[in-house]
């Protein structure tokens, strides 16, 4: 992570660009450079404007590869067929391209559509969600879950207020039911605490710091095997009205 002061700047260049672009809702590629900026791993995502960059960013992301839609008006991605995940060859890039491009013309025929984000792809791993919101009367509320589909069908999560402790944090993780998928089951290896326990912190202090952050949503977030770390697959920040 960069300085504490650098990464507040840059932080508050992005939010006042998004602002500035008349938007509240930040595209995922800007969400991920907020985390990365505060010391949250991320993939790493490149933006792409048209498929020759993309060949480009591909060669600098390293296949295989995930390609996604770029649009402040999609947000949804999955929902307009606007990811490919697994790319394997450039042929498969330039061939999923013009898919993309094509999926979200069709789902929307007037949108803003600034190309595709090129993204690392990472292996199979446990799935958690860190989110935030902003509370009318307690502020910054941090919230911890299994994550995917699991956070929408099991609706096992803990809260906690911001800025959090280490210990906070590791009780965050222990009060899920979910808790031994994380922990190891059938000889599995535990996830690697330390990594969620900074994950955890370091998105709560974000949102402490950065109040007109209304909402954060962090998911998934690849939890590894102990020892190995977890990183930001995906992420979304909404920022609260202008005041």
């Amino acid at each position: 992570m960069i300085g504490l002061a650098a990464a507040r700047k840059k932080v508050a260049e992005i939010l006042a660009s998004v602002r500035k672009d008349g938007r509240r809702e930040l595209m995922e590629f800007e969400s991920k450079q907020v985390l990365a900026a505060w010391g949250v791993p991320v993939n790493k995502t490149e933006l792409a404007r048209d498929v020759g960059e993309a060949v480009g960013r591909a060669r600098e992301v390293h296949y295989p590869l995930v390609l996604k839609i770029a649009s402040p008006e999609i947000i949804h991605k999955s929902d307009v067929k606007g990811v490919k995940v697994g790319l394997g060859s450039e042929f498969e890039l330039r061939q999923s391209f013009s898919e993309l491009i094509d999926n979200a013309r069709a789902y929307k025929p007037n949108a803003k559509i600034l190309g595709v984000t090129v993204q690392e792809y990472l292996p199979p791993a446990r799935e958690v969600i860190v989110g935030t919101l902003q509370d009318p009367f307690f502020g910054a509320t941090v919230m911890f879950g299994l994550g995917g589909v699991w956070v929408e069908v099991l609706k096992d999560i803990s809260f906690r207020l911001a800025p959090l402790s280490v210990d906070d944090a590791r009780e965050m993780i222990h009060e899920l039911k979910g808790y031994p998928i994380l922990a190891g089951i059938r000889g599995a290896p535990p996830v690697d605490m330390d990594a969620l326990i900074d994950i955890i912190r370091k998105v709560g202090q974000l949102a402490y710091e950065f109040p007109e952050i209304s909402e954060m949503d962090v998911n998934p977030i690849f939890a590894f095997d102990e020892g190995k770390g977890a990183v930001a697959a995906d992420a979304r920040i909404i920022l609260g009205e202008s005041k």
